[in-house]
C-alpha cells in the first residue's frame, strides 16, 4: 500500500466523522443526554486523528499524481491549502471535544458551554470538509471541476482508459 492508496483510505473519515459527530452532538444537546454528547466528542477526536494521518499521507499522494495528465500542480495546491484549514479546525475541535468529554464526566458547570462551542466549531469544520472533499475529488474526477466540459471529460476518460490498458 503506497501513500496515495493510504491517503484515499483515511481521508474520508475526517469528513464523514465530523458530519456524523455534529448530528449526534446536536441530538445530545436537544435531548440533554450526556452519553450521546460523549459519543460525538469521541467521534470528533477520532476525526482529528484521521485528519493528522490524512495530512501525513497527502504529500506522498501528491508526489504520485502531480505529474499525471489532467492533474497539475495548481489543483493539488488548492486542495492542500483547504485541507490544512480543515486539519487545523479538526485539531481545535478535537481538543475542545476532549474538554467537553472531561466536563461531562466531571459534571462541570462549563459542560453546556463546551457543547455549544464544540457544535459551532464542528459547523466550521464541516464547511472546510466540504471544500476539501470537493477539491480532492476534482484531482482525479475531472467531470466535477467547475470548468469541465463534456468533451474534456470524454477525452480525459478515453486517455485514462488507454493508459490503463497499456499497463
Amino acid at each position: 500500500m503506497n501513500d496515495a492508496h493510504l491517503h484515499m483510505v483515511v481521508n474520508h473519515f475526517p469528513i464523514i466523522g465530523t458530519i456524523l459527530g455534529a448530528g449526534i452532538l446536536l441530538a445530545g444537546i436537544l435531548f440533554k443526554n450526556n452519553t450521546v454528547k460523549n459519543v460525538a466528542y469521541v467521534l470528533f477526536v477520532i476525526a482529528a486523528v484521521f485528519a493528522a494521518i490524512s495530512m501525513a499521507t497527502g504529500e506522498g499522494a501528491e508526489e504520485m499524481v502531480e505529474d499525471m495528465p489532467t492533474v497539475g500542480h495548481d489543483i493539488i495546491h488548492e486542495h492542500e491549502e483547504i485541507a490544512e484549514k480543515l486539519a487545523l479546525s479538526l485539531y481545535v475541535l478535537g481538543v475542545v471535544s476532549l474538554f467537553g468529554l472531561y466536563a461531562n464526566i466531571k459534571k462541570l458547570s462549563q459542560a453546556k458551554i463546551a457543547a455549544i462551542l464544540t457544535l459551532v466549531i464542528s459547523v466550521i469544520a464541516i464547511y472546510f470538509a466540504q471544500l476539501t472533499g470537493t477539491t480532492g475529488g476534482e484531482i482525479r474526477h475531472t467531470e466535477i471541476r467547475a470548468n469541465a466540459t463534456g468533451a474534456e471529460t470524454t477525452t480525459n476518460t478515453a486517455s485514462e482508459n488507454e493508459a490503463a490498458h497499456e499497463d
